[in-house]
């Protein structure tokens, strides 16, 4: 996991700076297994958040409060009536484990001076906050670790706190280059997990991080290193060390396109195919990344039968259309039957009774042909069966022609729809699809539709260099609307050519032409928001609104134009300006 020692110790770093020696003013348990302090310093005030969540266990200060059960449970009341109105005194991190410990000093019922500490243990499933007093006696824990549970240790008020085993690792700052040889090197495993499995709060991101800044692959096995890649390793972790007792954090996340994939508090090098954007706290990392990696993973979850019911939709029209092809493919030879009906009826007169063959010149090509003949017909039936055979094909390569052209733009239609789903950011985007594939019976609909629709989904909206309005299409309704309804004639319209993708409207405003820099920012919008964005290169189509037309019955998102200018154009969007509104 990302949220490793390294991150917490950015995070301790952090709250040291913040709010030690501020007063905690009141206490809220808005969870089971969550817990937020309101503290005061400096006539400023602050919520520090602790959650021990199975599945997001989390530490981070934040000035957004959450609501509150009206009753109090237990452990909020018991801390309330210890350390309310409590000085932090202190924040550690010890022995670079995954743990928290504030304490905090306050008066005890007799009017003496006292500490508790708030142990936070961020370890994933088996993470916890815990309520200790000076003797280092449990009062109580968020959640009870009883002997049933675990073996290891208990966690049950009035036992002694004990931190959770190490397992054999030990701190970065204790590591020696004997240590490092004798018993990290040593290890039959890949360089990677040997790291990260000796030393306290590594996790496998910083450990392969290590690994690429060596020149190494964290997945070779330890014994294959040579003598200087064993030196270049120990420099590098020596090279953390130094960073982390600096304390000169880099706070960031790694974006895989708009998907934020890994964060850390220190610079990420391995992911070069990635975008790193730096932050100036910890804490703005952790709310920036999991409010988007639940957006992301909301958005989803959402969209997974939609995407299911195109995905398979997608599949039988690519299906029918391979086996149209093999038909029309069939009907190639229409035109040589009717050639040699014509070439029967000219010299079958010739023929004897009962012939299996005629041999003649096609008069087309001047070439001697063989045609097989039915012993059993006259030279007129074969000549009518020859007739017979074309005027099948025929009719089968006409239809098939038409039908072929409709399960095309069936094709293209579930593209684009599949590109939109990419693109949509919320459930209001996600219901203009839903109903789009309930119009054209993607999706059955159950009782009558209603004519109301949901919230309207507004289009992306950018800024370009030169100050020009530039529109983004996210699904075939909008791009229809954007493109006849909202855009003018003398505006210009953006595409990706011969792929599915958005269309992309800018403002002509009050000039005769549009800037270079504008046509340029316009295509990289096209290519960005297009199927072709992890190509290197897109070939981007653009022509003034006017010239566009929408055929009749033609589904949505589909438009023709005859003449048009053409561009390639990077899909890449970074240094283009997104409106606020």
């Amino acid at each position: 996991m990302a949220f490793d020692g390294f991150v917490i110790s950015n995070i301790v770093t952090e709250l040291n700076q913040q709010i030690i020696g501020g007063r905690i003013y009141k206490i809220y348990q808005p969870e089971a297994d969550e817990i937020t302090l309101v503290i005061k310093k400096d006539r400023d005030t602050k919520r520090l958040h602790l959650s021990a969540s199975a599945s997001l266990p989390l530490v981070y200060l934040s000035r957004e409060s959450k609501s509150n059960p009206m009753q109090a449970p237990n452990f909020c009341m018991l801390l309330r009536k210890h350390i309310s109105n409590g000085r932090i005194v202190s924040i550690k991190q010890p022995n670079f484990e995954r743990i928290i410990e504030i304490t905090v000093e306050h008066l005890d019922e007799l009017g003496d001076l006292c500490q508790k500490r708030l142990v936070i243990e961020i370890m994933g499933k088996h993470s916890n906050i815990i309520f200790v007093d000076q003797q280092n006696m449990i009062l109580d824990s968020i959640k009870h670790i009883s002997a049933n549970i675990s073996s290891v240790r208990e966690v049950l008020p009035g036992r002694i706190y004990t931190f959770p085993p190490s397992k054999g690792k030990i701190p970065l700052s204790s590591l020696t280059y004997d240590y490092y040889y004798q018993n990290i090197l040593s290890k039959p495993l890949n360089l990677c997990k040997a790291l990260y499995t000796s030393i306290t709060g590594m996790s496998p991101l910083i450990a392969n991080e290590i690994c690429f800044r060596s020149g190494l692959d964290g997945n070779a096995s330890t014994d294959s290193l040579t003598e200087d890649a064993m030196a270049g390793l120990y420099g590098q972790l020596v090279k953390l060390n130094t960073l982390i007792e600096d304390h000169a954090y880099t706070p960031n996340i790694i974006y895989s396109g708009e998907e934020p994939k890994e964060f850390s508090c220190i610079c990420l090098t391995s992911f070069s195919d990635c975008t790193q954007k730096k932050f100036d706290s910890i804490f703005d990392v952790l709310i920036g990344y999991y409010a988007e990696k639940e957006k992301f993973t909301r958005m989803k979850q959402k969209s997974a039968d939609l995407r299911k019911i195109v995905q398979t939709a997608l599949e039988r029209t690519s299906k029918k259309y391979d086996l149209q092809i093999r038909q029309l493919k069939d009907t190639e030879k229409r035109d040589k039957f009717k050639i040699y009906g014509e070439l029967i009826q000219t010299y079958g007169y010739g023929l004897e009774p009962e012939a299996k063959s005629l041999t003649c010149m096609n008069y087309y090509t001047n070439e001697e042909v063989t045609i097989p003949l039915d012993p059993t017909k006259t030279p007129l039936d074969n000549s009518q069966k020859y007739f017979a055979k074309y005027n099948k094909l025929k009719r089968t390569y006409e239809a098939l022609s038409e039908l072929i052209l409709e399960t095309k733009s069936d094709m293209d239609h579930l593209d684009s729809i599949m590109a939109s789903l990419i693109l949509s950011e919320d459930e209001k985007d996600l219901s203009i699809i839903k109903d789009e594939l309930t119009d054209y019976g993607y999706i059955k609909s159950h009782g009558k539709k209603e004519n109301k629709r949901p919230g309207k989904s507004k289009p992306l909206h950018y800024i370009s260099s030169d100050g020009f309005h530039m529109y983004v299409g996210k699904n075939n309704y909008q791009n229809d609307e954007l493109t006849f309804k909202f855009a003018n004639g003398g505006d210009w319209w953006f595409h990706a050519k011969n792929m599915a993708g958005s269309h992309v409207i800018v403002r002509k405003e009050q000039v005769d032409t549009l800037p270079d820099a504008t046509f340029e920012e316009a295509g990289r919008l096209a290519a960005y928001y297009s199927k072709g964005r992890q190509a290197p290169k897109v070939e981007i189509d653009y022509i003034q609104r006017k010239e566009l037309k929408k055929p009749p019955k033609a589904k949505p998102g589909f438009v023709i134009y005859h003449t048009n200018y053409s561009m390639m154009c990077i899909p890449d969007i970074q240094g283009i300006t997104e409106a606020n509104s």
